[in-house]
């Protein structure tokens, strides 16, 4: 006998489908030549490149042959080739600086771009090359019409202050070669813009180049900066986030306190008499904390 369907059966469950297992497609990541990590460490290729002292340059053979195609050479493809070139513009401000000074704009701005450059070596040897070429060439940086100084100055304060120790250091040389070889004043105000920088490593290594060039200056030379504006620039430093920071501006006031108060008597009163006259009174005591530690 046939069976009858029974209608009140529990009704059957579809089968679910099955999920599509998702496919993760990596994401290919930048080539070295584009990022520049700081904290990277240096490639092989790096390694090839010979960092030379300038005591252990040699002059240039040949020069007046050499120095029409340095400007091709330095901006060539190949960075180990431009990374040579350098070393011959090493070689032509220690040997040869009448030759290279027509075409001194122009090396800086390759310095300026070779900074920039996310390969150590290349980086590395350019702040090497500004080293020599500011001692070879001082105040000349500041005849020139563009602002290629101005970006030189700018990129050495930013190396100085990344992570990467070995072209941090070398920046921190090349940022006293410049202090050591230009007039103080022209770079002092190069320089002002750079304590307010975004960026507090820049303030301190800025801060610590203004030292440097306040402690080469005399009483004279302050005030043709601006004797107040000094000493209120050390007082917004002195609350820096920065160690360095606070103890450049410290050691600002104090060649400041030591030009201003040389010929006169009373040398406490008049320095005291001086800051409250031109700064407001949280300002004024915390650089009258500063005197009393000579």
């Amino acid at each position: 006998m046939a069976l009858r369907p029974i209608d009140n059966a529990l009704p059957t469950t579809p089968e679910r489908p099955k999920k599509q297992a998702k496919v993760v497609v990596p994401i290919q990541k930048q080539s070295d030549s584009i990022v520049n990590d700081e904290n990277k460490a240096p490639t092989a290729a790096d390694a090839t490149v010979e960092y030379i002292l300038s005591e252990n340059l040699k002059a240039v053979p040949n020069p007046e042959s050499k120095i029409q195609s340095l400007i091709e050479e330095l901006e060539s493809k190949d960075w180990i080739k431009v990374c040579e070139s350098l070393n011959d513009v090493r070689r032509f401000a220690l040997y040869h600086s009448t030759l290279l000074l027509p075409l001194l704009e122009k090396v800086v701005l390759v310095l300026v771009k070779a900074m920039k450059n996310p390969r150590s070596a290349l980086c590395k040897t350019s702040i090497m090359a500004s080293s020599d070429i500011f001692h070879a060439y001082g105040d000349k940086f500041l005849d020139f019409p563009s602002d290629a100084f101005d970006q030189l100055l700018l990129q050495l304060l930013l190396k100085a202050s990344q992570d990467k120790r070995f072209v941090c250091e070398e920046a921190d040389k090349a940022l006293n070669a410049m202090v050591g070889s230009m007039t103080p004043l022209p770079l002092l105000n190069k320089l002002r813009v750079y304590v307010s920088h975004a960026n507090f490593r820049v303030r301190a290594k800025a801060a610590i180049s203004i030292s440097n060039c306040v402690s080469k200056m005399g009483l004279e030379g302050m005030k043709e900066f601006g004797l107040v504006e000094l000493v209120q620039m050390s007082a917004d430093l002195l609350k820096d986030r920065l160690p360095e920071a606070r103890e450049a501006a410290r050691s600002v006031v104090i060649s400041i306190y030591e030009a201003f108060t040389e010929s006169e008597e009373k040398k406490q009163e008049a320095w005291q008499s001086f800051c409250q006259s031109n700064l407001s009174p949280i300002h004024a005591q915390s650089i009258f904390k500063i005197i009393p530690s000579l």
